[in-house]
């Protein structure tokens, strides 16, 4: 019946239908043919020739690539890639402008590397001689290992946030484990003081046969001396990136009545075994960032306390890197190494007034010999109490196409520390866990299913902490330092 309607309604008026299908006919050709050239300007767009040659392009979903030089040296230039890339070089794209006497001409710029241009036979610069790499250029070709994690380790200058400054803060923190000793160490440096320097935070705590011990010490330093970070000093103690070993000498003081506790320590770092750096920022210039320039590596070297000496060689370290304006914010995190292969997961809860908690989603990262083996942000925290405003229990779960682990950690040793008001944590309880970890599912081709010792950090509210210790601050008006 509808059918018969519409046949009659047209054929009554033949002129207006004709019209009409011609209309909707030239209205689709014409779709169609947009659809058309759009794909192939997008294909062009993309096209490796339009940006010095190649046949991959490497980018970033969020903006520019933040350590192009970790790419090229520890994803393309070494590892399972380093066989199948027989050139690569960094682009970068930015807006010019041409002024003259006629005004401001927008112009389109692109920058590259000399010599690696032409060897991806980029068409535009292959035939120009005189264009040929400065010194500058020559430090991309082939970074050094100890060039990129430098590079990753340096430490930032305090953004201009002036309502946020007071919060600032910056740290190396490693770990280790050797026998049944393990170890934590931070060099942190808090915000800037009245008299215009800063103070440098040295915290080491020593676990030996279960019993955990703290050491301490702290001095003024300027931004000067912060600046050649990951190279620091704070009064005997210091850090130095020598090749790509971490030569860390320690002399400290314990924080109660007892012996000191020194020595040295090295951290072996292999290429690849790394996490790059990442910066989450968010309203009225808070900022948050981590890298990871050692996941799993070599230690030696010993440490000297309560007249007994621990002997770190052939034991395993991991080093981290953490900067940003801390006040209000808290975080899950932990790492564990087992089966060959390193395992940090993590989530940044930001204050309410810089940013939706609840769009920063947490993350899980498995990294093998060769370097990164997969990520998941499709990850979930479970943390189940004991009663006693302590977690007992960590269930870690993540997935995506290179991973599908589950990490589940049984809590063995919990340390507390408060936090200030207007610290990390603002008046939180801070919570440092040690305990087992047991790693399942798949990470690349790879099955897991191993346990292994690893660390955990959390943070509980003040209701739930029926004995609470006082306040242990490291840093005048700052929370204790944050060993994990």
């Amino acid at each position: 019946m509808i059918l018969r309607l519409c046949v009659r309604s047209l054929m009554s008026r033949p002129l207006r239908s004709a019209v009409l299908a011609g209309g909707f006919g030239l209205g689709v050709s014409v779709m169609a043919a947009l659809l058309g050239i759009g794909g192939v300007m997008l294909d062009q767009a993309r096209a490796p020739a339009l940006v010095g040659g190649g046949d991959v392009i490497v980018g970033s979903s969020a903006g520019r690539i933040s350590s192009p030089k970790f790419v090229l040296a520890n994803v393309l230039g070494s590892g399972p890639l380093a066989g199948r890339v027989a050139a690569a070089s960094p682009s970068s794209r930015a807006s010019l402008y041409l002024i003259d006497n006629r005004g401001a001409t927008p112009v389109s710029a692109r920058g590259g590397i000399p010599s690696l241009e032409r060897a991806l036979a980029d068409p535009e610069t292959s035939t120009v001689e005189s264009w040929v790499d400065t010194p500058a250029d020559r430090d991309w070709r082939s970074p050094q290992p100890d060039e990129v994690l430098r590079a990753m380790d340096r430490f930032h200058p305090i953004p201009d946030a002036p309502a946020r400054a007071r919060s600032w803060m910056e740290w190396l923190y490693f770990n280790g484990r050797t026998g049944d000793a393990r170890f934590y160490l931070t060099f942190l440096a808090g915000p800037r003081l009245p008299s215009g320097k800063r103070t440098l935070g040295v915290r080491l705590q020593l676990e030996r046969a279960g019993t955990l011990t703290s050491y301490s010490h702290s001095s003024e330093v300027t931004d000067e001396q912060l600046a050649s970070a990951p190279d620091l000093s704070a009064g005997p103690n210091t850090v130095r990136l020598v090749g790509s070993e971490y030569h860390i000498h320690i002399d400290l003081p314990a924080e109660t009545a007892g012996s000191r506790a020194s020595g040295d320590v090295i951290l072996r770092s292999s290429p690849g075994q790394s996490l790059p750096p990442f910066t989450m920022r968010g309203a009225a210039g808070w900022v948050s960032g981590y890298v990871v320039p050692v996941m799993s590596g070599e230690l030696d070297g010993r440490i000297l306390a309560g007249g007994n000496t621990i002997d770190l060689a052939g034991g395993s370290g991991y080093h981290d890197h953490n900067w940003g304006f801390w006040e209000g914010v808290r975080w899950q995190w932990g790492q564990v190494q087992a089966q060959g292969l390193s395992f940090v997961y993590g989530r940044v809860y930001p204050p309410a007034d810089a940013a939706d908690a609840s769009r920063l989603p947490a993350f899980l990262l498995a990294v093998g010999p060769n370097g990164p083996v997969g990520y998941a942000t499709d990850v979930t925290i479970e943390e189940t109490d004991a009663g006693t405003g302590a977690p007992r229990r960590i269930v870690v779960s993540g997935r995506s196409e290179t991973v599908a682990l589950t990490l589940e950690m049984t809590v063995e040793q919990t340390t507390r520390t408060r936090t200030a008001e207007g610290s990390f944590g603002n008046g939180m309880t801070f919570l440092q866990l040690r305990g087992a970890f047991r790693v399942s599912g798949r990470a690349g081709d790879d099955r897991i299913d191993a346990t292994a010792p690893g660390s955990a950090e959390t943070f509980r509210g003040l209701e739930n902490e029926p004995n609470r210790p006082p306040p242990a601050n490291l840093l005048p008006n700052s929370p204790s330092k944050v060993s994990r």
